[in-house]
């Protein structure tokens, strides 16, 4: 290993990972009951799957005008929260797992938002093995991509919450360790006579084939659990044909059978764990509606529509309204969306934002030279840290950490064209490629200190665990308080 022993990784990502239990369990016990984004629905899907079994969402599920008055109340114990049931659309893996919690702990909320806590150290760590294939096994690198995850206040928020976002992030987590980790190269074939020799399809060993259940079996599970989740099909289809997509000279049947057979052993088995949910939607919903969206929609009548604050704002004010919440709530906007971050913390995080995207964009346009510069064959030595080097993203990890990313970020903008839903969590499920984003950008400025002395490296991981973690900590002790009733 380039950067210390095996043991001293182990130990490192260990010391992270119990900063992260520590300040997640702070989050599970110091927010103020249900002072998280419909926690009390979530909650209220287990004690129905407890006592009943799945539930259905049904007109008065949904009671806009009471929500914002125990919204308002700051959940005060005169108001019972037992009637909001407006999650109930939502597929029911996350909330199988907590029936067992709830049962064993008597509905005991803490205990829900302790699980949620620990499927959140599965993304941490996941986070971190996707940095360490992302930039070639460089271990500052690494944490500092998981400590983006682990130590982002807004993210220790909800994961310290019941949400079934926690679950969605682990299995998506999975799913691009899988995508991004090496897969097994293929040897070449004997040359054709009178051609050129060119690569054969990769082999199918045993290792290549569990890889490929693994993803269906995750993608499966994920339609058992979220929407968010979905866009993981066209990422995973994307990767499959640019890895299996048979070469010019073997477009034969044969050939493509090479194609064929991994997109079978992906999607057959995750298009039968989703059919046992969606053939369920269409026989209690009936229609085309196989994921409840439309039965959800038809429910949450006055929830704040797009169209009426373009009435009330104009398309710019709109615009403006989404990106200023997005921003604020993507850092640390708590409750309710009522206690953001103070305007001095969100306006330093912006300064480091823009730092990380030009740094990005530089490292992204020094990369793209260099390339034009080196023989096709050649690497980038492997001895230099990550820091002294260029953006290490290659062709495969763009494909799948930047398809990632602009897939949820395209769903994030088609949901709010119709409801009004600025938070920044619904980034969330392309956190893991953001970090690495940020990573390479803010790495950049660090290049020239670290050519000068190696352990220069450890700044930036250092410096992004101080600086989440130190804003989570007063989140902790500054503002999550002010959200108890009276």
């Amino acid at each position: 290993m380039r950067q210390g022993t095996r043991r001293t990784e182990y130990f490192l990502l260990g010391m992270l990972l119990l900063a992260y239990l520590a300040l997640g369990t702070l989050f599970a016990v110091r927010t103020p009951a249900w002072q998280a984004p419909d926690e009390p629905a979530h909650v209220n899907y287990v004690r129905q799957l407890v006592e009943g079994g799945l539930p259905v969402i049904a007109p008065g599920d949904w009671d806009q005008a009471y929500l914002s008055q125990v919204v308002g109340a700051e959940f005060a114990p005169a108001f019972p929260v037992d009637g909001l049931t407006y999650e109930d659309w939502q597929p029911p893996l996350y909330y199988l797992l907590q029936a067992p919690v709830y049962r064993l702990t008597g509905g005991s909320l803490t205990a829900m938002r302790l699980l949620s806590v620990l499927l959140g150290a599965g993304v941490v760590a996941l986070a971190y093995v996707v940095g360490r294939a992302v930039f070639d096994g460089d271990i500052p690198a690494a944490l500092a991509v998981a400590a983006f995850v682990a130590f982002l206040p807004q993210h220790l928020a909800i994961l310290g919450s019941v949400n079934n976002d926690s679950l969605a992030e682990l299995i998506i987590a999975a799913m691009l360790a899988l995508l991004v980790v090496a897969w097994p190269e293929a040897p070449p074939q004997s040359p054709p006579v009178g051609g050129k020799k060119e690569p054969s399809p990769p082999e199918w060993g045993k290792k290549e084939r569990g890889r490929l259940l693994a993803l269906g079996l995750l993608l499966g599970a994920g339609f058992l659990t979220k929407g968010t989740v979905y866009i993981m099909a066209p990422v995973v289809g994307v990767f499959l044909l640019v890895r299996y997509w048979p070469r010019r000279s073997d477009r034969s049947a044969a050939g493509l059978s090479g194609l064929i057979r991994p997109l079978l052993l992906v999607f057959v088995p995750a298009l039968l764990l989703g059919l046992l949910w969606w053939g369920r939607n269409v026989a209690v919903y009936g229609g085309l509606d196989v994921i409840g969206k439309a039965a959800h929609d038809a429910v949450v009548v006055g929830q704040p529509r797009t169209a009426e604050w373009i009435a009330q704002y104009g398309l710019g004010g709109t615009i403006m309204r989404f990106l200023r919440t997005t921003f604020t709530s993507f850092w640390g906007q708590f409750g309710w969306m009522a206690a953001p971050l103070p305007g001095w913390m969100v306006g330093a995080l912006a300064v480091v934002t823009l730092a990380a995207v030009v740094g990005l964009v530089m490292a992204t346009a020094v990369q793209a030279g260099g390339q034009g510069s080196r023989g096709a064959g050649e690497h980038r030595p492997n001895d230099e840290p990550f820091f002294t080097r260029h953006s290490p993203l290659a062709t495969r990890h763009l494909l799948v950490l930047g398809l990632t990313f602009l897939l949820t970020l395209s769903l994030h903008v088609f949901y709010n064209l119709t409801f009004v839903q600025h938070q920044g969590r619904y980034l969330f499920p392309a956190l893991i490629p953001i970090a690495v984003g940020f990573v390479v950008g803010l790495g950049y400025w660090l290049r020239p200190l670290v050519r000068r002395w190696a352990w220069a490296a450890w700044l930036l991981p250092l410096g992004i665990a101080a600086l989440l973690g130190g804003i989570a900590l007063y989140a902790l002790w500054r503002i999550l308080p002010g959200l108890a009733p009276g």
